[in-house]
């Protein structure tokens, strides 16, 4: 059997080299045949190639070029290494891959690639651990199957050395515990870790019938207990084709599977059935994938295995690796659950490589480095690269540098009055703001920090904790020069420093200067100036306080006067044209319509012969359409009319409007209206009957009336008024007959000011109640939060917050108004809702309101609203103002009412 055998390959080898011999002397036959061809067209060819060749050349070095200036082009690294793969030139090639490894972490096929061309030039010239090395930088990129089976393959290659099998095993189990857990590749690591096992054993045999040494059978048994024992790890983790392994194992031992293995591979089936539908909607998917990994990734958080869960991201990562907020969630794991030292720098270091414009990548990062006990150089060194990483915008430069002057700050002891650590973050804090005053600015036009919050941190630490009140002051003298100091909020800022670090001079003269200075709320700032002056000013202080504000504010209110009536004007100007839009798109309707008429009238005379008098009759004569009651067309007669009209008196005998309400903007398509609304009102008490509303076709309107047993029912039922029926708002009213009651209106909300309350406009669309009430919660006692929507459920971007008082509504203007929420800049004021208008116009009625009604310009006197002016010193000359939202308008202002020609008669007659 022994020599059969290796007969076998050496007939093979005889046959196949009469079949070479063959091919080539078909292919010198054929190559003959054609020299005579090729050589008139080998000149042309050459041409053409060499052309092919300096195109590329040309090609190379635009993209070299393009590298030196931005370093950062991922896609012009791309672009070269496959040029100088398709040219051959692999020294250049070589250093094309290293510059780019070194900026970004290559994809598992760039590094394939590479890997398989560095393995073909090792050949010629050994050097092992040189591919070892680019294999162990690949693995660090990405957590790739492919790539550990292709190291643990490569290692298998060096297994004769001394000491390879042991290095080979080590490969393999890096990899398994790396991708081991993979679901759809893990299993092809395993099987290619089992084969390498088996044929050691094939190694350690002995032959057949010759019976083993004591050493053989330990080593012999050894080995087959390595196999067994991988089998058993592989089949207690749920794969998708562990079945295969089962009976491959079955067939390998001669004992079967034990108890305990039998359960592990139950159990581990059973996982595999929960992850199964995530698996198969991946494969099923097109790229990205992003929305099936996150439905992936949020089922492995609630299982909470760290091991999945990191397989899991990376698995989504390998695809996605260009997404941020990937990124981003990954490393906040890591950070906040597995708090592993090089798991979370590693996987920092890579997402920053990925995405290097996320600035909030960098700051993770950084706060992670020192988390774990990193060294001031590399700190330092990493702050260096994020501020050369390319950030696109520049709010992210400020908060970047923000970070590092945190973690500066952390590392000073205040307890000494002068130290190198001190010194160095008084030197970042003045570089910082050069490189604002000179990068930024220049490179974005803004500063990325215009309430200059890094020179309000650095005036704070020196007060507090270098009791140097001098560059305090010198800090906030800088931070008014550059347009703060109309701003109320940043005098009381400046003036609360004084108050807690300084003396009440400085108060003292940091109030009169806000006075003077503030535009957006003075009222409040003189309001500040007079209380401190209560508390600690003599007579002559509280006088020169007093004159100040009252002039101050007399200043104030006369410009906000002139403003108001340009304003004014400009809406005037703006009614009058649109009312003459309105009067001209209505004469070219009523234009249009006349003909019409003229046309249809003369087509009925010349067919029925009827007179002018006759067509009149007919048309009064003609049945009216009666809303609700269905259409009359042509053949409805008397009969039919009659049994309406006794339908609807039967349906008016049971009607009680005292025990009903009317439901409207429901939507057209509600699947079974009744049912719905009576589950929902059927809590308010005992429902009598429901009528709905429909069209003439049957389809439901919308709207309708439930009537209920007893009119206590009526109350609790008005409190379902906006509860949401399918993403809208169903509106809940008492029912009124509108034939007794035409002015009767419903509007559950307050119509006048309400001083603990605030209204914000300008707030974006994907706001939600819960974010708003957290975001208002800072700020005071949250009684009620109330999101304005259309009629549909869509919101509008305005929100009122209820307080718990007026003091604290009137702080949160003060903070909320100008804050931005998910990129959108809010506006706050005190909720003042403008009059709503019941009458009905006229023919006899103006159409337009000549009285300006934002008399005070779209700030009003400020938005807090509230009188923040001493009674000594208001003097009101007039009737008071009645305040709008973020508005002022007053009444009695002297304005006349416009005389008529008969009113000059009158004036005429009586003199």
């Amino acid at each position: 059997m022994a020599a059969a055998s290796n007969a076998e390959p050496t007939h093979l080898q005889d046959m196949e080299e009469d079949d070479a011999e063959m091919d080539e002397q078909e292919m010198d036959s054929e190559s003959d045949g054609e020299e005579g061809m090729g050589e008139d067209n080998s000149d042309d060819e050459e041409d053409e190639t060499s052309e092919d060749e300096k195109e590329n050349e040309a090609e190379i070095q635009r993209l070299e070029e393009q590298l030196s200036i931005n370093a950062f082009d991922y896609n012009c690294h791309v672009d070269l290494i496959k040029l100088l793969k398709h040219e051959g030139e692999l020294l250049r090639l070589r250093k094309a891959r290293q510059k780019m490894s070194e900026l970004f972490p290559l994809t598992e096929e760039i590094w394939l690639d590479w890997l398989k061309d560095e393995i073909r030039l090792t050949e010629e010239e050994p050097n092992r651990e040189k591919v070892n090395e680019l294999f162990e930088k690949a693995i660090k990129d990405y957590i790739c199957p492919d790539i550990w089976l292709e190291y643990a393959q490569y290692s298998i290659g060096g297994m004769g050395s001394p000491g390879g099998i042991e290095r080979v095993r080590s490969v393999f189990e890096r990899a398994i515990t790396a991708v081991g857990i993979h679901m759809t590749k893990g299993q092809t690591v395993w099987e290619a870790y089992r084969e390498f096992e088996n044929a050691i054993l094939a190694t350690v045999q002995p032959p057949p019938g010759k019976i083993p040494s004591h050493d053989e059978q330990e080593l012999l048994n050894k080995q087959l207990q390595r196999i067994h024992t991988l089998f058993r790890r592989q089949l207690a983790i749920p794969l998708m084709d562990m079945e295969a392994t089962y009976a491959e194992y079955e067939e390998w031992s001669d004992h079967g599977p034990p108890d305990e293995m039998l359960h592990q591979y139950k159990t581990a089936l059973q996982q595999r059935e929960k992850y199964k539908p995530f698996e198969e909607s991946l494969l099923v998917a097109e790229t990205p994938k992003l929305a099936e990994y996150q439905a992936y990734i949020d089922f492995e958080m609630k299982l909470g295995d760290p091991a999945r869960i990191q397989m899991t991201f990376e698995r989504t990562l390998a695809e996605n690796c260009l997404v941020p907020d990937m990124w981003i969630k990954y490393t906040t794991y890591l950070d906040r659950q597995l708090k592993i030292k090089d798991l979370v720098l590693s996987t920092h270091d890579r997402a920053v490589r990925n995405c290097p414009w996320t600035m909030t990548l960098w700051k993770s990062y950084l706060q992670a480095v020192e988390r774990h006990g990193g060294t001031h150089p590399t700190v330092s060194d990493l702050f260096e690269k994020a501020l050369n990483a390319g950030f696109i915008q520049a709010r992210d430069y400020v908060e970047i540098w923000q970070v590092y002057l945190d973690y500066l700050r952390r590392r000073v002891d205040f307890s000494q009055e002068s130290s190198k650590e001190l010194e160095e973050l008084r030197g970042s804090f003045a570089r910082c703001l050069d490189y604002m005053k000179q990068d930024v600015e220049e490179r974005f036009g803004e500063s990325g920090d215009p309430s200059c919050n890094i020179m309000q941190i650095w005036a704070r630490i020196e007060a507090l904790h270098c009791k140097n009140m001098q560059k305090a002051r010198e800090l906030w003298d800088s931070i008014m020069t550059k347009g703060n100091a109309k701003y109320a909020n940043m005098w009381l800022e400046y003036y609360n420093l004084e108050r807690a670090y300084g003396d009440s001079v400085h108060c003292r003269k940091a109030l009169h200067r806000a006075v003077q200075c503030t535009s957006d709320y003075p009222e409040h700032v003189c309001e500040v100036l007079l209380t401190f002056e209560r508390v600690e000013g003599s007579l002559e202080d509280w006088d020169v306080a007093v004159q100040k504000t009252e002039t101050r504010l007399n200043r104030v209110n006369e410009q906000r006067a002139k403003v108001a009536e340009k304003e004014a004007i400009q809406a005037q100007h703006e009614e009058e044209q649109f009312e003459q839009r309105r009067k001209a798109r209505a004469d070219k309707r009523t234009q249009k319509k006349v003909p019409k008429r003229g046309r249809f009238v003369e087509k009925r005379k010349a067919e029925h012969g009827l007179g002018q008098e006759e067509w009149t009759d007919h048309a009064a004569q003609a049945p009216k359409r009666h809303r609700g009651n269905g259409s009359t067309g042509p053949g409805y007669n008397k009969a039919q009319q009659a049994s309406g009209q006794k339908q609807s008196n039967d349906n008016t005998e049971f009607r009680n409007d005292d025990n009903s309400v009317f439901v409207s903007n429901l939507s057209y398509t509600l699947e079974d209206p009744e049912a719905k609304l009576r589950t929902l009102f059927e809590t308010c008490g005992s429902i009598k009957q429901i009528r709905l509303i429909s069209t003439n076709k049957g389809t439901f309107k919308g709207y309708g009336y439930v009537q209920f047993e007893n009119c206590e029912s009526v109350s609790e039922a008005l409190k379902l008024d906006r509860r949401e029926v399918e993403d809208r708002p169903m509106f809940v009213s008492p029912c009124v007959d509108k034939n007794k009651n035409p002015d009767f209106k419903v509007f559950k909300y307050n119509t006048s000011m309400e001083k603990h309350k605030i209204f914000i406009q300008g707030l974006p669309f994907s706001c939600t109640k819960e974010q708003l009430e957290v975001i208002s919660n800072n700020h005071g006692t949250i009684k009620e939060v109330r999101l304005v929507t259309f009629r549909s459920g869509k919101p509008k971007g305005l929100a009122y917050v209820e307080f718990a008082n007026e003091a604290q509504a009137s702080q949160a203007v003060l903070k909320m108004d100008g804050m931005c929420i998910d990129g959108n800049k809010i506006s706050v004021a005190i909720s003042n809702p403008p009059r709503r208008n019941t009458s009905k116009p006229g023919p006899s009625q103006p159409t337009t309101n000549l009285t300006p009604q934002h008399l005070h310009g779209a700030r009003g006197r400020g938005r807090t609203q509230l009188s923040l002016l001493p009674r000594s010193l208001n003097r009101q000359s007039g009737p008071a103002s009645k305040v709008e939202n973020g508005t002022a308008s007053k009444e009695g202002s002297g304005d006349a009412k416009p005389l008529s020609n008969a009113d000059f008669a009158k004036m005429l007659l009586k003199k």
